[in-house]
């Protein structure tokens, strides 16, 4: 599919259709996905993820640009989300990448483990899928919660690119950190 008509697809679709197109799509490679991203949120499935995208990455005064990335080796990669904040762009919420079934279909999503590193994210224990939906284009399910169906509540949103290079590791690990159900709980029934 042509970038633009599936950005402007993944525009169009309410959160259940993009659920079921997401269940179609590829994951990307680890080495695939190298650098930063443009990201928006899509249509969201509920007032209260409306009200809450908002407040987290749609504040006027620091709003949300990009989710970058890079490989570390072949099979895992880091990450950190961007936002401008009186026009200087923030690193924050760092993140684990690795290729993992996802809680959707069990087959393979990029995901990206906040809980891998201390951050709000991660103590909220976001974790978020991504697949490719064209050349550059990639849809993403995010998800975060204190409990399994909190965690089922699907959040969609678009990356694009990359539009500029990976700007450095942040973030403080969490000592012995190893993704549990919690972060991969694997096909939910």
């Amino acid at each position: 599919m042509d970038p633009d008509d599936a950005v402007a697809e993944l525009r169009r679709l309410d959160t259940s259709g993009l659920l079921a197109l997401f269940t179609t799509l590829e994951a990307p490679t680890i080495a695939e996905i190298d650098g930063e991203y443009t990201a928006a949120l899509l249509a969201q499935p509920d007032l209260f993820a409306v009200a809450t995208g908002k407040v987290a990455v749609g504040n006027p005064l620091a709003p949300w640009l990009c989710k970058a990335f890079r490989p570390v080796d072949e099979n895992s990669g880091r990450g950190y989300n961007t936002f401008s904040e009186f026009g200087r762009v923030r690193q924050r919420y760092p993140m684990r990448t690795l290729l993992a079934p996802s809680r959707y279909d069990g087959a393979a999503a990029y995901t990206l483990v906040y809980r891998a590193y201390t951050s709000l994210c991660g103590s909220i224990h976001m974790v978020d899928e991504v697949r490719r939906a064209a050349p550059g284009v990639y849809l993403g399910m995010g998800t975060w919660g204190f409990t399994d169906a909190q965690r089922r509540v699907a959040r969609p949103f678009l990356l694009t690119g990359p539009v500029g290079p990976y700007r450095g590791d942040i973030g403080v690990a969490r000592a012995a950190f190893t993704p549990g159900p919690r972060e991969l709980p694997g096909p939910l029934a």
